[in-house]
């Protein structure tokens, strides 16, 4: 998306991706076993919403480059998270595999766009 049609974090592709993919992950982890509740389904919403989170922090970080980053950093790293729940989720078998694998591809491309967001930082700065 060009950075002049952006008016705030919700108009970021990234952050309109991350949203949709925790949404799903919401729904799909409805059926987890209740033993999981407290475990894999809480640490797999909660780090799937985090990625959603830290780009609206990092939206209002923009004045300060290495803040901005910082925030965009953990945005990957909980990114990263949340494909680590969703192969352990495949793995025990409480989410089928091919809906594992369609979750782990929209976080590769969430990822992607962070790193971009990450080497062009300078085009996001408010100077």
């Amino acid at each position: 998306m060009v950075k002049s049609l952006v008016k705030g974090y919700r108009d970021l592709e990234v952050y309109q991706a991350a949203f949709e993919a925790a949404m799903e992950i919401f729904e799909v982890s409805k059926t987890f076993p209740v033993e999981e509740r407290y475990s894999l389904t809480d640490q797999m919403r909660r780090s799937s919403r985090s990625v959603c989170a830290n780009l609206g922090e990092a939206w209002r970080k923009r004045r300060y480059e290495a803040a901005f980053i910082a925030k965009i950093s953990d945005c990957q790293a909980e990114a990263t998270e949340t494909q680590i729940w969703l192969e352990f989720a495949v793995k025990c078998q409480y989410l089928d595999p091919e809906t594992g694998r369609k979750l782990y591809r929209n976080y590769d491309q969430v990822l992607g766009q962070l790193v971009n967001i990450i080497k062009n930082s300078s085009h996001w700065i408010i100077r």
